[in-house]
């Protein structure tokens, strides 16, 4: 009976630890979301009009299972300290969901690359072929903050020649349409990597989870 006791106490522990780093995780994944939409170089690509919204789907799922991670961090470690099979259960059910989300965003982000880069490239050809039709007003501000942000300059290396709005301290000028593919090829394999190591990560707290409510069930029966 000692011996299961201490066993089981041992998992609560590991249980809370556990639920502590995974809400310190979920956190952690809200903010890397929230910054690549909102903070990152791609947040100039959405307009009124247009936005790579491939691109976006993935941040929004990582994003979402970020905030479900914070939440059922939280309820682990209720459900370990009061010991209760029917909050572990939720538990072990919530984790099975974020890992299906986040097993989903990192899918997407190493298969979905291609979609996402010539949805972003097609936003941009289309801002420049605005420009070169009517230079000047709201789309001569759009094609220089696409061209601030990715630090690129048209679509070849003639165009700062042709009067393109670039920024000033670019000595080289880089072809925009490859730099929209290794922005986004570099973001979508830092999404892919988060997500696949937070699917590893919830299969530990699945097995703590039963191991804990068994112990759970096994106590009370010998008693």
């Amino acid at each position: 009976m000692g011996t299961v006791l201490g066993g089981m106490r041992c998992i609560k522990i590991l249980l809370c630890i556990f639920n502590l780093t995974f809400w310190l995780a979920g956190m952690a994944v809200i903010a890397f979301g929230l910054w690549l939409r909102f903070g990152g170089v791609m947040a100039g690509f959405a307009s009124e009009k247009k936005s790579p919204e491939y691109f976006f789907m993935g941040l929004y799922v990582l994003v979402g299972a970020g905030a479900l991670m914070t939440t059922v961090g939280f309820f682990g470690c209720c459900g370990a300290a009061r010991e209760s099979q029917c909050l572990l259960g939720a538990f072990f059910a919530c984790l099975l969901v974020i890992f299906a989300a986040e097993v989903t965003a990192g899918v997407f982000a190493f298969i979905g690359k291609k979609v996402a880069i010539q949805e972003a490239q097609k936003i941009y050809e289309d801002t420049y072929d605005d420009y070169m039709k009517n230079p000047g007003g709201k789309v001569n501000r759009t094609i220089y903050q696409h061209h601030l942000a990715l630090q690129c300059c048209g679509k070849g290396n003639m165009e700062q020649q042709m009067g393109l709005p670039c920024p000033e301290n670019i000595q080289m000028p880089k072809n925009c349409l490859v730099e929209i593919q290794n922005v986004i090829d570099a973001h979508l394999h830092l999404v892919g990597i988060v997500g696949i190591a937070i699917a590893g990560i919830t299969i530990f707290g699945m097995i703590f989870s039963m191991v804990l409510c068994c112990a759970i069930r096994n106590t009370r029966d010998m008693i």
